[in-house]
Parts: C-alpha cells; structure tokens; sequence
C-alpha cells in the first residue's frame, strides 16, 4: 500500500460523483461521518472531485424537504429546487473559501490545471436533475456562471425534461423543455451527465451533433448489477463523442461488493470503450453502500492496488483519474 499511496500523490486521482453537499457537513473538517470531507479526499491524493447538487430525492412527494430538514438546512434554502441548488453552490463557495487556498471550483482547463500545478484539489461542479431550475432554461446560464459545468436532466424519477432509468417509469424520451435545455447547454458548453438518463432520453441525447455527454457514475450492463447501468452500444457512443464513464462503486449496480466487482466493470468499459474513455464515478454519500472493506475515500488506494495487479501503471493511471482530467481540460471551457 505504500507504493501505492505514492502513486495516488503523484497522479491526478479524480472521481466523478460525490452528494457530500446535500448532507450539510462542514467539508473544512474531517468528520467520521460519511465518505468524503476535503482532508479526507487530500489524505487519499484525490486532485479532482465533482460535486452534484442534489435538489430532489426518491420519486415520491416531499421526500428533499424532510430529507434537509433533518440535516438542518437553513429554511430559506429548503424551499424549492432551485433554491437548494444555490444554497449548495454558496456552501461549496464558502468551503473553498475557508480551505486556505486548498480548493477552488475548476471553472476552466487551465484552472484545472493550474491547481494541479500548485496542489489544489479541484472542485467540478454538477446539478443531479435538471427539474432544479424548474423550467426557466435561462436559468442555465445563471449556474454557469456561479461554477456549474455539467448537469444531468434527469434524476430519480421523470421530469419536466425527459425520462429517468429509474424502474417502472415508462422509458420517456426528451421533451420540447428538454430539447431546449439541451440546446441551450450545448451553447454555455455544459457537459450532460447521463447518468440517470432513459433509454429514450440516452437516444434523443446521443443524436445531438455537439453536445458534450459522460456519465458521472454508472455500472456496465455486459457485467452484471443494477437496472441503471449502461449497455455497450452506450459506452461506445460515449466514447465516440471523447465522453467518459465513472464506474460506481455501489455494490447493487456491480452485482457484488468486492474490489474484483469493481474491476470487472472497469474492465468491461475499457474493452468496450477504449483506454482514454473509463474513470471512477463512486457515488459517495449518495445513500448507497461501498464495496467490503471501503469506509471512505481514504480506502481509494485499495483500488489502485486490485488494478495494479492486472494492469500497467500508465493503464491504471488514466482510469483512476488521467481520463476525467482530460475530459474536464477539454469541456470545462477557456474562461
């Protein structure tokens, strides 16, 4: 493991899906509580770790509000979607704010870049769901500018935009509002996240000619595991567009809650995808278990490990972060 430690210190190891914020911990300070606080993620070496604002739970009614209630968010924040969007962008604002120059929300390539260069952990910004800007599709830009870069359009359950992979709801496709916001994304250079997505929905997204798609965290079908998880025609057409796919470490999407689980995943998107299009997605604090003998981010390296020894180091590098770091160099803009 200590090779290994070394290894994650010297590599961009970066992840592609983390809920922290819904769950208002003090990200400043290391907590026994959950899977990732900045001290955490910078004992595992983690350099790039995308953050999703969470705005709606499980698809039934009134689910969030109790859900923040109890983790005492502040009331003016709880009281609609959009609302507790913004509440989670000025939290992570004021994190960074108080990290001593050890965070910042990567905004574009070369910022990316530069906390790299200076030992920054980079915060990627994301919204789970599109119902979070209830319908206004100029409130899309009004995010990109506040540090949003990717979105995905659906969550749990359908919306106002498409169709959700979630069972028993009807396959939909993308709407006239999801078309438009589509669009509208493609011009501001938000990636989609198509994570939760339909196959309806993946359908109408993959026949955009520009935008830029990844999926954020997702099992692959061919290897066993969850109703979300995508098939080979859609890691291919991800690949094909220079997306990339973050393997879930969640056992009930990898069909088993062992490192070899996950493993098989990876390996199955590699030699469907490519080299350059497979990533970690780990859905940390998203209410799902990890895999045996994973208590938190710090327990990264054990992945590492368990693809090491199938695997040469430069293989290895790009799945455990080389390949989100040029997604997000290529697509988080020039400003």
């Amino acid at each position: 493991m200590g090779d290994v430690k070394e290894l994650h210190r010297q590599w961009c190891i970066a992840d592609g899906h983390a809920d922290s914020l819904m769950w208002n911990r003090d990200l400043c300070e290391r907590s026994t509580e959950g899977h990732v606080d900045f001290p955490r993620l910078r004992e595992a070496g983690v350099k790039l770790q995308c953050f999703t604002l969470v705005t709606r739970g499980f698809p039934f009614i009134g689910g969030f509000p109790l859900f923040a209630a109890w983790r005492k968010w502040p009331s003016e924040a709880r009281g609609s979607e959009w609302t507790r969007a913004l509440w989670q962008i000025e939290r992570l604002d004021a994190f960074c704010a108080r990290s001593g120059d050890t965070v910042r929300v990567a905004t574009s390539g070369a910022g990316l870049e530069d906390n790299l260069a200076h030992g920054r952990l980079s915060a990627v910004l994301g919204v789970e769901g599109g119902h979070a800007i209830e319908g206004q599709v100029e409130r899309l830009a009004e995010l990109h500018r506040r540090g949003v870069r990717f979105m995905g359009l659906t969550h749990l359950s359908n919306n106002d935009l498409g169709g959700s992979s979630f069972p028993m709801m009807g396959n939909r496709g993308l709407t006239p509002l999801g078309h438009q916001v589509m669009e509208e994304m493609a011009r501001l250079g938000m990636s989609v996240d198509v994570a939760h997505a339909s196959e309806q929905t993946l359908t109408d997204l993959f026949a955009h000619p520009t935008v830029r798609y990844f999926c954020s965290h997702t099992g692959v079908r061919a290897a066993g595991g969850g109703w979300r998880n995508l098939s080979d025609a859609a890691l291919r057409t991800i690949a094909q567009r220079g997306g990339v796919v973050g393997i879930i470490l969640a056992p009930v999407y990898l069909g088993g809650d062992t490192w070899d689980d996950v493993v098989r995943h990876v390996e199955h998107a590699v030699d469907v995808m490519g080299e350059e299009g497979v990533g970690v997605g780990s859905d940390y604090d998203g209410m799902v278990a990890l895999p045996r003998g994973m208590r938190d981010v710090t327990d990264l390296p054990r992945l590492t490990e368990a693809l090491l020894k199938r695997h040469p180091e430069a293989w290895v590098e790009r799945v455990m972060g080389g390949n989100l770091r040029r997604y997000f160099r290529e697509t988080l803009g020039g400003g």
